[in-house]
């Protein structure tokens, strides 16, 4: 953890862990900020400070880290509910709305994080924007035979779209549900987000997006300051003028 950015992500992902309890149903997130919290699950898993912990992973990615920690998994076909699902995000904005999906594995991101009785966000403060979808393009999972037709129906309400390449294989990102993903820009950005989100999983072929509306309960912010690194915690925000997507 040599550099700044790195420290800020190990710092915000031991923050997380310090909200899990012994007997937990806990659901394990992707993408680089997730996986250290993994790790850090593990060390206190194998330190005896936390026990009897079970695991639903969001990917193949969080599946095999587990593994090697000597995580117990569980199908999330096999529990009621998950206590606690922590995970990181590539947008959040004042609403609490989220982008997902830099990492593909959004589809089962979304399905354990509205199986959870509390969804908690790690992010660094990079992450932190005023209107969602102006810098990150908005994922769209959708049926291989399917894409070329929800591409133009993409097209047809306004958005840029591009079918995401792989970089290190010739030919598309295939999912870990294998499905194809469909990269979008709506003009002027995302305000609406429960709007789109109907509007989108409308679409035939489509089978989810990024966009988790709702269902945030929680959103840890590590960042530099003069004091070396924080971590903020951000709760759910309110009033009678404020539109927020918590939970």
């Amino acid at each position: 953890m040599g550099n700044l950015q790195s420290r800020i992500k190990q710092a915000v992902a031991e923050a997380a862990v310090e909200q899990i309890r012994s007997g937990m149903v806990l659901g394990l997130g992707s993408g680089s900020t997730a996986a250290l919290m993994i790790q850090a699950l593990g060390e206190k898993l194998r330190e005896g400070q936390l026990e009897k912990i079970t695991a639903v992973p969001t990917s193949f990615q969080s599946q095999v880290l587990a593994s090697k920690l000597a995580i117990p998994l569980v199908d999330l076909n096999q529990v009621e509910a998950i206590d606690l699902a922590i995970d990181g995000a590539d947008e959040v904005d004042p609403g609490f709305q989220l982008i997902k999906g830099g990492g593909a594995c959004h589809v089962q991101e979304k399905l354990v994080a509205s199986a959870a009785r509390r969804f908690v966000v790690v992010v660094d403060a990079s992450k932190l924007v005023n209107r969602l979808n102006l810098g990150f393009l908005l994922p769209v999972e959708v049926l291989p035979g399917a894409w070329t037709l929800v591409h133009r129906r993409l097209r047809s309400m306004g958005a840029e779209c591009e079918l995401r390449i792989a970089e290190r294989k010739a030919g598309p990102v295939v999912t870990d549900q294998g499905n194809l993903v469909l990269d979008a820009r709506f003009p002027g950005g995302i305000g609406d987000g429960a709007e789109l989100e109907r509007q989108l999983n409308s679409i035939p072929g489509v089978v989810e997006n990024g966009l988790f509306i709702h269902l945030v309960d929680q959103v840890l912010v590590g960042e530099a300051g003069e004091q070396g690194i924080q971590v903020r915690t951000l709760t759910c925000p309110g009033g009678p003028s404020f539109t927020s997507s918590c939970r």
